[in-house]
């Protein structure tokens, strides 16, 4: 069964939603509205890694992330933290959070294995090739989908050599991420290469630039982000034909029934989440 994250950007300068829930209140009413629309769990980000972005130093980071955490897990939701610093991931982790998402899958922390290898939290291991002011100018490849399932598998080795269950992992393609349009197409069309590489997988579309440029209408105009949902839904549902285990989107309820209509009923084992401290969020395969 594919599982729905819901993004909950506590951020000033994020590319779909930056500012409209930066703060705390805004951002957990936000976050329950996302589970009563079907969410399985709810993805807390403190800083954008949208092409061009700057970063923000960690105890920024922490000052946007750890209070929407706390009162999250107190509702007892199921909460991921993305983050690419190893000190939130830890304080987070301490605070009752089920998942980190590293978009740079270890690579711009160095201390980040340590952090996940000693609590069995799951890890996002996202393909990244660098940071978001600059990565427009790292979308080369030989070929894309090879190359992405190659560096996947490189980080996957680096992980588990550095202490990481495997069982901890899953992995994401990093659509939009140092890619231009036709290589998200590329690795969209080839979903079944990432998945069959014997790890669950997550797909992040929601939104994203690459969907604007599929729908630009005859006059040239591209949809802003929030116009974008019925093509992140088709996505979706193409994901969940590949079969992936989890989806990120921004609107829950419309990929919800995106996921119901891909799906057979007969789908494997449910994606487990649960909602105390200990637990992680796993594929049941």
């Amino acid at each position: 069964m594919t599982r729905v994250m819901g993004i909950v950007n506590v951020t000033p300068d994020s590319f779909s939603d930056g500012g409209v829930h930066a703060g705390r209140g805004p951002a957990v009413e936000h976050a329950l509205h996302l589970v009563d629309d079907g969410a399985d769990l709810v993805d807390v980000g403190g800083e954008s890694t949208r092409p061009g972005a700057l970063r923000v130093d960690a105890d920024e980071e922490q000052r946007r992330v750890l209070p929407v955490l706390r009162d999250l897990v107190a509702a007892g939701v199921a909460v991921s933290v993305d983050t690419m610093r190893a000190s939130t991931a830890a304080a987070a982790l301490e605070m009752g959070a089920v998942v980190i998402n590293d978009v740079s899958g270890g690579l711009a922390d160095p201390d980040m294995c340590a952090v996940i290898s000693g609590s069995g939290a799951t890890y996002v291991v996202t393909h990244w090739r660098g940071h978001s002011a600059g990565m427009v100018g790292l979308a080369q490849y030989d070929d894309v989908v090879e190359d992405v399932c190659t560096d996947l598998l490189r980080r996957v080795d680096d992980l588990v050599a550095a202490g990481v269950d495997c069982s901890q992992l899953i992995l994401d393609p990093g659509l939009g991420l140092a890619k231009r349009p036709e290589h998200d197409w590329r690795l969209l069309a080839s979903l079944h290469r990432i998945v069959g590489l014997g790890y669950p997988v997550l797909v992040g579309a929601s939104r994203k630039s690459f969907l604007g440029e599929l729908t630009r209408r005859p006059d040239g105009t591209v949809d802003p982000p929030a116009d974008r949902d019925v093509a992140t839904a088709a996505v979706t549902a193409l994901a969940v034909a590949a079969g992936v285990d989890l989806v990120r989107v921004h609107d829950v309820a419309v990929n919800r029934r995106a996921v119901a209509c891909a799906e057979p009923p007969s789908a494997g084992s449910p994606f487990v989440a649960t909602n105390t401290s200990s637990s992680t969020v796993r594929s049941a395969l």
